[in-house]
């Protein structure tokens, strides 16, 4: 696997401390930049935390990219007629556009066969950014395997102590938690008993409650993650 820096140096450069990216700058200035280390990369790994981290940044690097080749946008998700276009939405994730060597993969296979299947590990939806406000918060430094451990613990203590992504009415017993919750329920389910047993333990300032809260889905920002430049 080649060397991180290039793609350590762009987000450093071009992403602030809250996760958004300033692509009208990146477009202007480096839009090549990121495409000629993405065409030195490969789908080779070695070992797990490896295989963590150069596929959670080829998912970011590669939904980057696409954002940069679009822009400007206002949203990876497109209207049409006032309306979304869900079929240009799913386009985004389901073209096997993003070359590696001979193959090409489309976001959706690195989500859900390279990192979810082979992984089976939960905290790559609090790492793996789709371009929206509605997302975790891009992380302002390549996943590096010595390091993709600690980034990951990270990762899911700032998604779940995110006010505008979790928090707990325990007047009323009820857990307010982001969609990505609901969408990938079976991946939290089967590391806990239950999505309240993943996420109130990790929440700080809370007492897991004696009873099972009710769970209520926060509405989702599709709004692009975007920094403008100054």
């Amino acid at each position: 696997m080649n060397e991180l820096s290039v793609w350590d140096q762009l987000l450093r450069h071009y992403e602030d401390t809250a996760g958004r990216v300033d692509y009208e700058a990146w477009s202007t200035h480096h839009p090549q930049t990121l495409s000629r280390w993405l065409d030195q990369q490969s789908a080779d790994t070695d070992g797990r935390e490896d295989h963590l981290a150069h596929w959670i940044n080829l998912y970011n690097a590669f939904t980057i990219q696409s954002v940069l080749t679009a822009y400007p946008i206002a949203s990876i998700r497109p209207t049409l007629l006032g309306q979304p276009n869900w079929i240009a939405f799913l386009r985004f994730f389901q073209r096997r556009v993003h070359r590696l060597g001979r193959k090409c993969y489309s976001l959706e296979q690195i989500e859900n066969k390279m990192l979810r299947q082979i992984t089976g590990d939960p905290r790559i939806h609090f790492a793996i950014v789709c371009a929206s406000i509605g997302c975790p918060l891009l992380h302002n430094e390549a996943y590096t395997p010595d390091g993709v451990e600690e980034q990951l613990e990270a990762d899911v203590s700032r998604f779940i102590n995110n006010p505008a992504k979790v928090r707990f009415d325990p007047e009323g017993g009820i857990l307010y938690c982001s969609k990505i919750f609901q969408w990938y329920k079976a991946d939290f389910i089967a590391v806990a008993p239950s999505l309240s047993a993943y996420i109130l333990p990790r929440l700080s300032g809370v007492s897991v409650p004696l009873h099972e809260p009710q769970i209520a889905f926060l509405p989702y920002d599709w709004s692009l993650n975007q920094r403008m430049s100054s």
